[in-house]
């Protein structure tokens, strides 16, 4: 088993400045749910985002999968993705340290 992350973006930085279309708002729902069910299944290790509002705003989501392909039909899954609200890039990654007493959950 290795470590993935996957960075996201909006597609539209508008959805972020002026509020989301009734779909994006939808999808948005759902890939949270869908990140949710990957932390409860132990896939997700770590997910977030920045708390800009510009261009400069991402996403990241570090999560276990087998192996590359693995790993890319983990984050296509992710209905933010697949629905074209964000986008997502792919990239091996390995947490060297993490101090569990500062972890936050929502």
């Amino acid at each position: 088993m290795s470590q993935y992350l996957y960075l996201l973006r909006p597609t539209r930085l508008e959805m972020l400045t002026d509020g989301g279309t009734a779909d994006e708002i939808r999808i948005v729902g759902e890939h949270f749910n869908h990140l949710k069910a990957q932390i409860e299944a132990g896939v997700a290790i770590l997910l977030g985002r920045t708390q800009t509002d510009d261009a400069r705003t991402f996403g990241i989501v570090i999560f276990n999968a087998d192996d590359e392909d693995s790993a890319r039909a983990i984050m296509e899954s992710d209905p933010a993705v697949k629905h074209g609200v964000m986008t997502a890039e792919l990239f091996p990654y390995r947490i060297a340290l993490i101090r569990e007493a500062n972890i936050i959950t929502a």
